[in-house]
Order: C-alpha cells, then structure tokens, then sequence
C-alpha cells in the first residue's frame, strides 16, 4: 500500500476562513496560536506558513495525530510544539511551557478524519472494528465497556441526550438483552443490532440506522461535552485583550455549549432595570460571525468533512474589572452548559 502523507490524508475544513479570522491577532512576532484539537495539522499548517513570527502550540489526546502532525510540520521546527492532552487542560499545559497567554486559539472539535478513516479505532458504523472510539487509547473506558456495563436506562440516556435518537429506550432494551447472550466486543454485531431494532421507515428517511448511536457512545467514551464546557472557557481565560478564538462545531450539541459560551461574554450582564451600565457588566467578547458560517458549495463538493461544520469565532475586547484578562471559568462554563440546548442534529464528523 502507497503511503499517504497527513496532507494527502486529510484537507482541514474551512482552512482559509480561520487564517482569515485568525490571523490579524497573530501579527506580532513572538505571539501564540493554540491548536487545542491538533488532529493531523492541516489548520497549523496554514497558520505558521501565513504568520512567520507565531509559535503554534498543538495540542491532542491522540497520540497517532500528534506523531502524524508532527510529521508534517516538522519543516517548522521549534515554532511548533506538540503537547499530549485533553483540550480543557489547556491552562496548565501552556504554564508548563511559561506561556502565559494565547494571541489565538481554535478547537476543531468532533471526531477526526484520522479517526474516522483509521478501520482499527471503531469510529467508522461501516467498517468492522473492536469497539474502542478512545480519541486516547491509552486511557479509559471503551465503547464496548459501556455497551457491556451500562444498565438499561443509562444506555437509554445517553443514546437520546448525545445521540438524539429517537428509539433510545428500545435499542437500550435490546443491547442488554442481546450481550446476556454475548458481550459485545466488535462494531458488525452492534451495526446488525440496530438495523433490525430501528424500523425501516426510520432508516429510509433518517440515514444509516448506526449514526446516531454510534455518536453517542463516542460522546460518551470520550466525555465530550463536558470537557468542551469546560475547554470553552478555560481557553478564553487565556486571551489578552485583541486576542482571538474561532471553534468548528460538527453536531448541536456542541455547537449549543459554543453558541452560549460565546454569547455569555458578548451580552451586557448588566441588570434590566439598572438605569445606567457599569464598566464591569460591559461585554468583554464581540462575535466576529454572524450567527454560525457554514462551508460553502464547493467545500462541501470538494470536502465532505465540511457538510456538517458550523463555525463561530469572537475577540476579546476588554481585560474584567480587576484589570485581568481572566475568565470565571467554573461559573462561565457552567452557565454555557446548563443553558445550552438539544436541537437538531447536524452531523458527526470533522
């Protein structure tokens, strides 16, 4: 088999527009881009070849991505800096370095080409694969285990909170009857599963009968959504004033959480019936898009990742009352989270 190098392997989604969004915080030389969502480089790539002074700083749970992106930003040398993490321990794993601030960050979040496209990692409903969908397979639980080990209504919620599947309770119902026979170790089974409990009509109308399971499980396994409330805030602690965060949402969920985290700081927080606005309830966020962009036609032609994505970015425009650049984070993201609502389902892949 040929060889493909990351490039060939994986184009990143809407490439130019976060250059375009990115960048006019990445003028000064010395000035930090963190990639908190690294995958194979593709956006750090174009990043550090459009500003020659910027130091990007990738950062993945995926070991097989940082070692892949590694690869192809290696022309770059010591401007990039690859870390092994989850993206809400961003904080920590810059003050490691002494970096204290971050000019730009991007999250590309969802489940990447390499995981995807990789049949061993159990991503993908249409390969048969063990049960794994670990983004870090060095550490917890797999999608088999909580297939295995969830009674029935843990498995029924998650499959309608993360997967927003409409037969929760009777796949859920059906999982655990069918591993008393046998646990499940490998996707076919659990693939054949679904198609005989999902009715037809369903299937006919609302695609592959997997998709949304599978989804949920991967939420599941890697805590996604509770870690992106978490990452969501935590990264904009890290920006100084004209500094700049663009995030690419793949399914509601998230973009939900986005939608709200970046609506918190570019809303007054000022009471209604306060007669005058305070400096401190003053936004401290202002949206650089309006509402979520999508990819346009020949992205989506071209890409397929790109037929799912909902982009959203902000600027930081303001330090807080005490003259900081600091974010509340526990609270910020907390509030992000418990506002953040279920709606549509937009896809499931980056």
């Amino acid at each position: 088999m040929t060889h493909r190098t990351p490039a060939e392997r994986h184009t990143p989604v809407l490439r130019d527009r976060i250059v375009e969004l990115l960048a006019p915080a990445l003028g000064e030389r010395g000035a930090v881009y963190v990639d908190g969502t690294l995958g194979m480089g593709g956006h750090t790539e174009a990043i550090l070849t459009a500003c020659p002074g910027v130091t990007a700083v990738g950062i993945d749970r995926d070991t097989e991505a940082l070692a892949l992106a590694g690869e192809r930003l290696s022309t770059f040398g010591e401007r990039f800096v690859p870390v092994h993490a989850v993206y809400d321990e961003i904080p920590e794993a810059l003050a490691e370095r002494g970096i204290r601030e971050a000019q730009a960050i991007l999250f590309d979040l969802g489940v990447s080409s390499l995981q995807l496209d990789e049949a061993g990692r159990g991503f993908a409903y249409r390969m048969d694969a063990p049960l794994d969908m670990r983004m870090d397979q060095s550490t917890g639980q797999t999608a088999a285990d909580v297939l295995n080990s969830y009674d029935v209504r843990e498995l029924e919620t998650i499959l309608r909170d993360f997967g927003e599947e409409r037969f929760a309770r009777k796949i859920a119902r059906a999982v655990v009857a069918e591993r008393e026979r046998e646990p499940f170790t490998t996707s076919a089974r659990l693939v054949q599963l679904l198609h005989d409990v999902v009715p037809a009509a369903s299937q006919r109308s609302g695609g592959h009968p997997a998709k949304r399971t599978f989804q949920a499980l991967r939420i599941e396994v890697n805590a996604e959504l509770s870690v992106w409330a978490r990452a969501l805030p935590a990264a904009l602690s890290l920006l100084p004033v004209g500094g700049r965060i663009a995030v690419l949402s793949y399914h509601s969920l998230e973009d939900r959480i986005t939608k709200r985290g970046l609506a918190l700081g570019a809303t007054s927080s000022a009471p209604p019936d306060l007669p005058v606005e305070l400096p401190e309830h003053k936004p401290w966020l202002r949206l650089l898009t309006r509402g979520a962009e999508v990819a346009d036609d020949a992205e989506r032609a071209g890409n397929p990742r790109a037929a799912s994505v909902r982009l959203r970015a902000a600027e930081r425009t303001r330090a807080n009352p005490r003259g900081e650049a600091g974010v509340d984070v526990q609270n910020h993201g907390k509030k992000a989270w418990e506002t953040s609502e279920t709606t549509t389902n937009m896809g499931e892949t980056r």
